[in-house]
């Protein structure tokens, strides 16, 4: 497990590249001369560095720009918010490691995160035991809220994901055959593939082929050649950018020119990067558009890119509304107890975030809407907002 100190200006620009080993060895301390008395500890777990370091470094920024508004403002209750994030590499196992150090040795009030679900089912349990809230940004594998009455999330679910694609295959884009690759070590693709499929089959649709890949995979050719004699109008590809990009490349390489569909684990600048013309055409499932000019997502587009002189993906801004969500309710909490956090974030009704109106339902989970997004001319084009 890593320490972590963000690199503030840097920002995601400066862990767009693969190998961030270097900045991930510090804790993140946010400015103040309050004694520790005046403080309140919030821990965050994310993957700063390894494979999909822009999912942690995007939601990260997202949680600190919120910190520090806050703070500047006075902080909760007269209280300064410090944030004590750990890097768990893309792992597990690490992201166990570091909850379990953020509960009982750090004493934190909340934890944020993880992205991945794989490694927020890790972190859960964790945390549950030890009644520590924690709220993860943008895991959308049902299973993780299932975990227990401590354990939130301010991002969509996959069984919802996973319908807004199908039907968009479907009704918009008139798809009736289409394959599957899906990341079989990978309970985020594993669980969006099912539910794409059976949405997609009751809809009318074929699954021509539903094949696997494991993470960390660099060569896709021979199942993209078995898929190609298939003939299908799109391949559905739930997985992270750090694949995605590759198998788009391949794909285009075999002459399999068809679009690629996928979900929210495709955000990130890199997978243009990486996918270069190849993955143009391509759609995904996404938490907002930039483009979206409502006065909440511009302002924080604003403010973000003021910080960090990037313009912020979806998991910054996931990120952003899970941090704003937690300081509402410890604004809300009668008391700094873990049960009274528990119970205000339980009761988030109407919440305006930039990713839209959050209600926590009866499973610690939103009820919100989803867009389609398109990559288009090197840019995450804006098609259609799906409401549950």
């Amino acid at each position: 497990m890593k320490k972590f100190r963000n690199p503030l200006v840097a920002g995601l620009v400066a862990v767009a590249a693969f190998s961030l080993v270097s900045c991930a060895k510090k804790e993140v301390k946010m400015t103040s001369s309050a004694p520790t008395g005046n403080e309140l500890l919030v821990g965050e777990v994310g993957s700063m560095t390894g494979g999909e370091a822009t999912f942690g470094m995007s939601t990260h920024n997202g949680i600190v720009l919120a910190f520090e508004k806050v703070n500047a403002a006075g902080g909760v209750k007269g209280k300064t918010l410090k944030l004590i994030s750990l890097d768990d590499q893309g792992k597990p196992e690490e992201a166990a490691t570091a909850v379990t150090k953020l509960v009982t040795q750090d004493k934190v009030i909340a934890v944020l995160g993880e992205v991945a679900s794989s490694r927020s089912l890790a972190m859960a349990p964790i945390a549950q035991q030890n009644r520590v809230p924690m709220i993860t940004p943008s895991s959308t594998n049902p299973k993780v809220t299932e975990v227990g009455d401590f354990i939130f999330r301010v991002c969509f679910i996959d069984p919802f994901q996973g319908t807004v694609m199908a039907k968009f295959a479907t009704e918009t884009l008139k798809f009736k055959n289409v394959a599957i690759l899906r990341d079989i070590k990978n309970d985020y693709s594993v669980g969006l593939a099912n539910f794409f499929k059976e949405t997609f089959e009751k809809s009318g649709g074929k699954i021509t082929i539903d094949t696997s890949y494991s993470a960390g995979d660099m060569d896709f050719k021979s199942q993209l050649t078995t898929i190609r004699t298939k003939k299908p109008d799109a391949i559905f590809v739930p997985g992270y950018y750090t694949e995605v990009g590759l198998i788009a490349r391949q794909a285009k390489e075999l002459g399999l020119n068809v679009p690629l569909m996928g979900g929210d684990g495709w955000d990130s600048p890199k997978l243009k990067e990486i996918g270069g013309k190849a993955i143009e055409g391509s759609y995904f499932s996404n938490h907002y558009s930039e483009e979206d000019q409502s006065p909440h997502v511009q302002k924080f587009i604003a403010e973000y890119k003021a910080k960090y002189n990037i313009v912020p993906d979806g998991l910054a801004a996931m990120g952003y509304d899970a941090a704003i969500v937690l300081i509402d309710a410890l604004n809300k909490a009668p008391e700094m107890t873990n049960t009274a956090i528990r119970d205000a974030i339980a009761h988030t009704k109407d919440f305006q975030g930039v990713t839209g109106m959050i209600t926590l339902n009866e499973k610690r989970d939103p009820v919100k809407s989803a867009v389609v997004l398109k990559v288009a001319d090197g840019r995450f084009k804006y098609q259609s907002t799906v409401k549950p």
